[in-house]
């Protein structure tokens, strides 16, 4: 099965939205999913080295991400939204992100037998 997972918001946004997506991600690999993540609007700034952790939340969301590129995942990442959105607008995506497209959204809806939104 072919699962992706768009995800929307801030990455600390001061809820456990986005990491409970990347740990459903991680369920989902487990189980023997294909599992793609495309960031848009303010979760772009889930792939920039410039995003860390605060010191008032408990999950290193970047981390987090890393390792699931690490293990496969691959990452698209809204090429307009880098200019447009998040904190570290105009910043670049960390190695394993690749800058991607609209296009690029609609081909992985298409070919994906789930869709989700975070």
């Amino acid at each position: 099965m072919k699962v992706l997972i768009i995800l929307n918001r801030q990455p600390y946004d001061g809820t456990d939205v986005t990491w409970n997506a990347l740990r459903f991600a991680g369920k989902l690999l487990e189980k023997g999913a294909i599992v793609r993540i495309f960031l848009m609007n303010d979760a772009v700034d889930l792939a920039r080295n410039e995003t860390v952790k605060p010191d008032s939340y408990d999950q290193d969301l970047v981390a987090m991400l890393k390792e699931l590129i690490q293990k496969g995942v691959p990452v698209k990442v809204c090429g307009t939204c880098m200019a447009r959105c998040g904190i570290h607008k105009g910043k670049p995506y960390f190695e394993g992100a690749e800058k991607a497209t609209m296009n690029d959204l609609a081909e992985w809806v298409i070919d994906s037998d789930r869709v989700l939104t975070f």
